[in-house]
This record gives structure tokens, sequence and C-alpha cells, in this order.
């Protein structure tokens, strides 16, 4: 028999160890949402076939590695450039076809770097980054709120309260929802947006599956969510997903979502 295409054995290694863990074929059928019948038809085959060739890859972070003198020259002459500001130039002028996630990790180890090299000490580096937290506008903080079923009672089962928070002035804002799918979590940012009067430079979240679309180990490229990259980038503002180890870093957010309820109670 000829070579199966990568994908095909891919699926054929993918069903196999499923199959030998004990999984039923209907069972992987529903894991995978295949028919049952294509799930069979999978274990069934490749014992005569021939394992497709392995393409070279390119190494992980080479694709950043080789814009790493334009980003570099950028961050000479601006420090804090922000990084949606360099993915999209990256994109736009050069063609770069990496994630914004990925400039984000060069830019980890790229600013220290260029800051040792004009003559920029670490502890002023950081002054820096808290200097700009702290400026008017430069970031809010988001997170939901769960409110129940406050209004059951006119057929309503379930209510969610958006809340974003700017870190300069602690300025809440707060609006209510029957869903949190990316609709809506994307309109509840405008109407923030035009209750601010503008957009903050960065925002603040946690890992929700709206931002973030799997959770990584520490230290890894946080996948995010492609309509989240996208209005980011329309409306010109960084994402920063919270770590897993600073439980603090959205302090303020959170206490505005905890008194909600309290405001509510009759």
């Amino acid at each position: 028999m000829g070579a199966m295409d990568e994908q095909r054995w891919l699926d054929v290694r993918r069903f196999r160890a499923l199959h030998e863990a004990g999984a039923s074929v209907s069972e992987i059928a529903r894991e995978t949402g295949l028919n049952w019948r294509t799930v069979k038809k999978y274990l069934a085959a490749g014992s005569g076939e021939v394992v497709p060739p392995v393409r070279a890859r390119p190494a992980r972070g080479q694709l950043i590695d080789v814009f790493a003198h334009v980003v570099d020259a950028w961050l000479r002459a601006e420090l804090l450039l922000k990084g949606t500001v360099i993915h999209e130039r990256l994109v736009e002028q050069y063609g770069f076809t990496g994630n914004y996630q990925r400039v984000k990790l060069y830019l980890q180890q790229a600013r220290p770097r260029i800051a040792a090299e004009l003559g920029i000490s670490p502890d002023q580096l950081a002054g820096l980054h808290r200097r700009f937290e702290v400026v008017p506008g430069a970031q809010a903080q988001v997170d939901w709120g769960d409110e129940g079923g406050i209004l059951a009672h006119v057929g309503i089962p379930k209510v969610y309260s958006f809340h974003m928070v700017l870190s300069y002035s602690r300025d809440p804002f707060c609006c209510f929802t029957t869903s949190r799918d990316l609709a809506a979590f994307w309109e509840c940012h405008r109407r923030a947006f035009a209750h601010f009067g503008g957009v903050p430079g960065a925002i603040v979240y946690d890992r929700t599956k709206t931002v973030v679309r799997r959770h990584v180990a520490p230290g890894q490229a946080v996948p995010l969510h492609p309509e989240a990259v996208a209005f980011a980038g329309h409306y010109d503002f960084d994402i920063d997903v919270l770590a897993a180890y600073r439980p603090t870093g959205k302090g303020r957010v959170e206490r505005q979502v905890t008194t909600t309820p309290l405001r509510l109670a009759p």
C-alpha cells in the first residue's frame, strides 16, 4: 500500500492509543466528534500502510529569531514599545507569520538585554514598568462575576456581571449579561471603552477561555484565542494574561466583583 498522508497517520495513532487504553469505538466517536464508522475505519487501517515521511519543522522560536535584529533596533529607539505594536509591524512590514505570544516571549529576554546595552539597570527597568502601570489609562483589569438567578423570577435563569477597572484611578465599569460567550465578552469591552472614553494600553485577564485557547505549563507561550488577538489588535491594546503564580495580579477588579452581589442584594 502507499503512504498515508500525515494527518491520517496522526489520526490513526491517536485513535489506536485511545482504543488500547480501553475506550470503545462509540466513546472515541463522542470524544472526537466523528461518526463511529469513521473511527472504526481508522482503527482498522494502517497495518499495511507506510509511515509518512517526516517533514523538517522549524526550530521553536526560529521564526522570531529571523527578525530579532529588527525588534532589537525598535527597542533601542523605544524601550517600552508595546508587544502588539511590534507584532503588527512585523506582520505588515516583514511578512511575519508567527503569533503574538512568540513575540511577547522574545521581548521578555530582549528588553533587559537592550536595557543593559543602554546603561539601564534591572531595577531602573522595573521602575519604568511600574511607572508605566500607574500612568493614567495605561492599564485595566477585567473579570467576570456570577450573579446567579437574581432574575429567575422573570424567566432569566442566569445573570453575569462584566467588570473592567482602570488600574490608576480605580474607576470601575460594570454591565450585566445573560451569556459569557465571545460576542457578549467583546461587546462588554466596547461598552467599557465608551464609558471610559478611550482604550487602556494593556488589559489584564486571568486564563479565561475567551482569551486563552488552552492552559500550558509555566514559562511556555500562552496560546491566545484568535478573536482575542484580532480584537486587541483592532483596538490597539496589549493582552496581559495573568500567570498562575500571580494570585493578586487582578486585585482591583476582583474587589469590584466581590462587592457587586452586596449592592444587588434586596
